[in-house]
């Protein structure tokens, strides 16, 4: 064999080796709509929402009623390795994360902790944490805790992971807004390919129904009032009259392998879910205003990521903050790049923007499609906006039995885009 032809050999192999597909052999989550996965699916496909109204009153300032998605979760219920105070961010993070490790089947011994990675998104980790302390200490004069500093960091929820599951391999937490667990999962994916690691338990959280954080965002005038009574209609996610988002909280864990680890511990292949794409790039043009060439650039990149053309993309799970700048940004960019060919809904719509854990979550939606062949319905889409010409999924879920890949986007302030690609039966 020439030595040309062998370096093509080689570069060949290397390139599948790249996009190999990563199995995912365990969720667990926390969110408004759901611990499990019935009450997820039924939220899910028949468009039930969890957002409600919820009164901010802050001295000195006008009372307001602003639309959340609160999680039905004990925080304070949740031990860690650390035996630290936890906040209710990196409470969620550790008991989504338990629960995706269970469904996987980890073990002690099963995996060598080496070999083990944590990698998690929030875009303000501790934001609970932080609020009560700065309450106690400006308003009530109290002294500060000496464990205050590890609650608030910013990877307070990779460090107490780290702890459950003994993972002696790469632990990172990425900060990149509304992209942030997207851009953890896929980060994964790639130490996987690249042959890290094995194993990773990814994900990402979010815990800002604090009255500070609320305040912050009702400031930057993008979160939409609660209707009177029907606050459950406040998010209206590409429709013609979309006022903003509600903001939600919760956490959404993963345990990602190579198909060959997974193979080796015999990981339950009644459904082989996988991972077969991502791209990750920046707008680069505003701060908060999205750049639809930006994310044109993203999703053609996971696309290529994933040997796959547009129109194999079977459902799209968009960004769909129900902001009048973000949404029409978005249906620009996917009316570029797969036309009005592909389905899309928007799940924000019922269990909230989760901000830097709404890439994980959302991904589950998108896992849960493949597993029930459905497409679920964006609540609250009666009249979509007449200037974007897509499919949208509205009314009732659809039939999709030969469903084999979806792709689910998160687009940041700070112009950070994410594209996931997950697939069934891929490479098989």
């Amino acid at each position: 064999m020439s030595s040309g032809v062998a370096h093509s050999v080689l570069a060949a192999s290397a390139l599948n080796e790249a996009a190999a597909p990563v199995r995912v052999t365990g969720l667990g989550f926390v969110t408004p709509i759901g611990h499990t996965v019935r009450p997820f699916d039924d939220a899910l496909f028949y468009a039930r929402s969890a957002v409600r109204a919820q009164a901010l009153g802050i001295p000195g300032l006008d009372p307001v009623e602003l639309a959340v998605a609160h999680c039905d979760f004990d925080s304070a219920s949740v031990r860690s390795g650390s035996r630290l105070p936890l906040d209710r961010g990196t409470a969620m993070a550790l008991s989504a994360a338990r629960d995706a490790a269970a469904e996987a089947g980890l073990r002690t011994g099963s995996v060598d902790p080496a070999r083990l990675g944590i990698f998690w998104g929030s875009g303000l980790a501790g934001a609970g944490a932080f609020d009560d302390t700065t309450r106690a200490l400006y308003g009530e004069q109290r002294r500060m805790r000496p464990t205050t500093v590890l609650t608030v960091m910013p990877n307070a929820a990779v460090a107490e992971l780290a702890l459950q599951f003994g993972a002696q391999g790469a632990a990172i937490a990425y900060a990149c807004a509304c992209a942030s667990s997207a851009v953890a999962i896929g980060e994964a994916m790639r130490a996987i390919r690249g042959g890290w690691i094995d194993v990773a338990i990814v994900g990402g959280h979010e815990a800002m129904l604090t009255p500070g954080v609320m305040a912050s965002w009702h400031a930057m005038r993008v979160t939409a009032p609660a209707p009177a009574g029907a606050p459950d209609s406040a998010c209206r996610p590409f429709s013609h009259d979309r006022a903003g988002f509600a903001l939600g909280e919760g956490a959404a864990a993963l345990v990602l392998e190579s198909q060959a680890h997974a193979r080796a511990r015999g990981a339950n292949e009644a459904m082989p879910l996988f991972l077969a794409g991502y791209a990750t790039n920046c707008d680069a043009t505003h701060i908060t205003n999205p750049d639809p060439a930006g994310q044109v650039r993203a999703m053609r990149a996971a696309l290529r990521d994933a040997g796959i053309g547009p129109l194999q993309i079977g459902h799209i799970n968009a960004h769909g903050t129900a902001t009048t700048a973000g949404d029409a940004a978005e249906a620009a960019s996917i009316h570029e790049v797969f036309g009005n060919a592909v389905p899309v809904s928007a799940t924000k719509a019922i269990h909230g923007h989760v901000l830097g854990g709404g890439g994980a979550i959302e991904l589950v939606a998108a896992l849960r499609t493949l597993a029930r062949g459905m497409l679920p319905p964006t609540a609250n889409l009666r009249v979509p906006d007449a200037a974007f010409d897509l499919d949208f999924v509205r009314g009732d879920a659809r039939e999709a039995a030969n469903l084999r890949y979806v792709l689910s986007n998160s687009f940041a302030f700070g112009g950070t885009n994410a594209v996931l690609i997950a697939a069934r039966d891929h490479g098989r």
